[in-house]
């Protein structure tokens, strides 16, 4: 499997992660699948409501949130295909309590963000048995 991502996404995410900086940041991926590839076509952000002060290292959205936007992404014509986050002073790798809360099918994009820089960014796809993420080819063009 491929991921595509514009430069300016890529930029976009590193600049909405850059702001939630020092807690965690993310949103939905809209895009298309085709085979074994996966286009990002547009990012939503969404705000974070897990506890205010686990914020740091944990990262949560509400389930109207899944609702609202897996309809626009309808009323668009793509579909919902994952999640991005940031992973603040810390690697771009899932971490076990990520890997306990994620869908499989769905594409994750966790990026570094390391003394308020983005740094990193990488994406994950959990295993159908949900024991592992593996990673994903990411292009950016």
């Amino acid at each position: 499997m491929r991921v595509i991502l514009s430069s300016a996404l890529q930029q976009h995410i590193f600049e909405q992660m850059e702001a939630t900086y020092p807690n965690e940041g993310g949103g939905f991926l809209l895009g298309q699948v085709d085979a074994k590839v996966v286009t990002i076509e547009d990012i939503i952000q969404v705000e974070n409501v897990f506890a205010e002060e686990e914020q740091h290292h944990r990262y949560a959205m509400t389930p109207q949130d899944w609702i609202r936007l897996e309809d626009e992404a309808d009323e668009r014509g793509l579909s919902l295909i994952g999640y991005y986050h940031s992973h603040p002073d810390s690697p771009a790798i899932p971490s076990e309590y990520d890997r306990e809360h994620a869908l499989p099918n769905f594409v994750y994009i966790i990026t570094s963000v390391m003394m308020a820089r983005a740094e990193d960014m990488r994406v994950w796809l959990l295993r159908a048995d949900r024991s592992a993420f593996d990673s994903v080819a990411l292009q950016v063009s």
